[in-house]
């Protein structure tokens, strides 16, 4: 996610356990709810007629979660292992629930996304493994990991610059490089070779974690350098991110950057932080559209890994028009997402599959 982070093995149980974290009254008493525990767990998602939770571990293991009993939807330990920021990344469903997609780097360090159809067990039939797409990627860090689905039906990836700091290679601004980019590719693709792959928006850093929306725009989590980290948008009705640049690495947030890349019109993050109290590595967000959280409907909520704030932000056109910090101190938070029933959760390094219920 950041240079900064060192994610490392840590064994935790695998009992489902029920506890809540310190409420902020400011909150409107929403809180957290610790609802499992899993290894490493960097990403959840879920399916449609399931309603398990899939938590991604770092390590290369999917777990589905029901009711207090996990078991292994998928395996991909021959394949990744956590080590630094590299391992399994990020999943997701097809929206029909029949694939499950999965974002990793490989044992030589390149990003893979394969897919899997799912089986009558709820598990992946490793027989149907297929390969859609490959990056490789020039150091450990910066890899991105996050998928989604998106405007047309497509299948999005976030790729980080490459790593080490800076934009050494200067690859996020040029759309030749598959780096620091949202790219789109067909998910039925029967191979790599077919597909169709497409950059939708570049000049971003790691977008270790972005979503469409339920009306499909584009929301962007994108990890700093030194001082500042960033939320961006691009609204539907603008495109939602289809050519767009996000400036990095001309400008770090709204500060100039590398001045060797041109300073061309890109679209400004509508909320930055800088580095201290607040954090210093954005670990993702989701839109809220849980009807069981009525207060913060369309909210943008996120979390950062260094301070273990969650907080949330209302964004109105190009500005953000109100923010407040909902939890203090959760932990090294590794994600911050919404399941397909809209559910928010956030996951911690510790292990901690926390949901945000209304108190």
């Amino acid at each position: 996610m950041h240079k900064k982070l060192l994610l490392v093995g840590v064994l935790l149980s695998a009992t489902c356990l029920l506890s809540v974290l310190p409420v902020l009254a400011s909150a409107n008493s929403t809180k957290l709810v610790l609802v499992a525990q899993a290894k490493l767990p960097v990403d959840i998602a879920t399916r449609i007629n399931d309603s398990a939770l899939y938590i991604a571990e770092q390590d290369g293991v999917v777990q589905r979660i029901i009711k207090g009993k996990k078991t292994t939807a998928l395996d991909l330990r021959k394949y990744t292992s956590a080590s630094g920021e590299r391992g399994l990344l990020g999943i997701v469903f097809h929206p029909n629930g029949k694939y499950l997609y999965v974002n990793y780097t490989n044992q030589q360090g390149n990003t893979e996304v394969v897919r899997y159809a799912m089986s009558a067990a709820n598990t992946a039939n490793v027989s149907t493994r297929t390969l859609l797409l490959t990056v490789k990627q020039p150091y450990a860090n910066h890899n991105g990991g996050g998928l989604a689905f998106g405007p047309e039906g497509r299948l999005y990836v976030g790729t980080g610059d490459g790593g080490s700091g800076g934009d050494p290679q200067r690859v996020a601004l040029q759309t030749s490089s598959p780096l620091g980019k949202i790219l789109s590719l067909s998910p039925t693709a029967k191979n790599e070779k077919a597909n169709d792959l497409k950059v939708w928006s570049r000049g971003l850093r790691n977008p270790w974690r972005f979503e469409f929306d339920s009306a499909n725009n584009l929301w962007i989590a994108d990890v700093g350098q030194n001082m500042w980290e960033e939320v961006n948008v691009a609204w539907a009705s603008k495109g939602a991110g289809k050519n767009i640049s996000f400036g990095w690495s001309a400008w770090e947030a709204n500060t100039r950057f590398n001045e060797d890349e041109p300073a061309q019109p890109h679209q400004k993050p509508v909320f930055t932080y800088k580095h201290g109290d607040a954090g210093c590595s954005i670990s993702g967000g989701t839109r809220v559209r849980d009807p069981q959280l009525p207060a913060w409907k369309d909210w943008f909520i996120f979390g950062d890994y260094c301070s273990g704030r969650v907080t949330a932000i209302w964004v109105s056109g190009e500005t953000t028009q109100k923010q407040t910090i909902m939890q203090r101190d959760v932990g090294s938070i590794t994600a911050v997402r919404s399941t397909t029933q809209g559910k928010v959760f956030v996951l911690t390094l510790d292990g901690k599959v926390l949901q945000l219920v209304q108190g």
